[in-house]
């Protein structure tokens, strides 16, 4: 059933990509120079939706919420890595497998690029578990925790945040 279920939300998820357009490589180099804040204002509804939906569904018991610990060295230097990608290609990993699907060869190249950095990193984690794992590693952190507040008010709290940034940019034109 998995397998099916998997099917029909890629397909579903490839049919908004499509029709909000954020598959072009434009729009991705329109937010890289921020004169096109489409893909943001996407990618930051989709935070909204799984922010309050995973959340709700934990509160419900519908769904099991897994931290994974924080390291801090880790994930600065995966997300300058993923940022670069992002920045060369002009595509992210969510995207680029759609602008394949709509016949882009340099989508194909940003598809082979995420999979060459995937395989290298699984070859070489020994070293990076050795070396960034040990950086700033604080275990299974979250905001909640830290601010003593329950985990919906905080998503409601956040998801609220975001979606007045996201009408903002909408009111400024961008």
């Amino acid at each position: 059933m998995e397998p099916i279920v998997g099917l029909i939300t890629g397909i579903l998820w490839g049919y908004i990509f499509q029709r909000a357009r954020i598959l072009r490589f434009e729009k991705h180099i329109g937010l890289l120079t921020l004169t096109d804040l489409t893909v943001l204002k996407f990618l930051l509804s989709g935070v909204v939706v799984g922010t309050l939906g995973i959340n709700l569904l934990a509160t419900l018991g519908l769904a099991p919420y897994h931290l994974k610990p924080t390291f801090v060295a880790a994930n600065f230097v995966g997300g300058v890595i993923y940022g670069l990608g992002w920045a060369i290609l002009g595509y992210c990993p969510g995207t680029a497998p759609g602008a394949v699907g709509e016949g882009s060869l340099d989508g194909l190249f940003a598809v082979l690029g995420g999979l060459c950095g995937a395989a290298a990193f699984a070859h070489t984690y020994p070293f990076w578990k050795q070396t960034l794992y040990g950086i700033g590693g604080y275990g299974k952190v979250s905001f909640p925790q830290l601010l003593h507040l329950p985990p919906l008010l905080l998503a409601v709290l956040f998801a609220g945040l975001l979606l007045a940034f996201i009408f903002f940019l909408e009111k400024m034109g961008w």
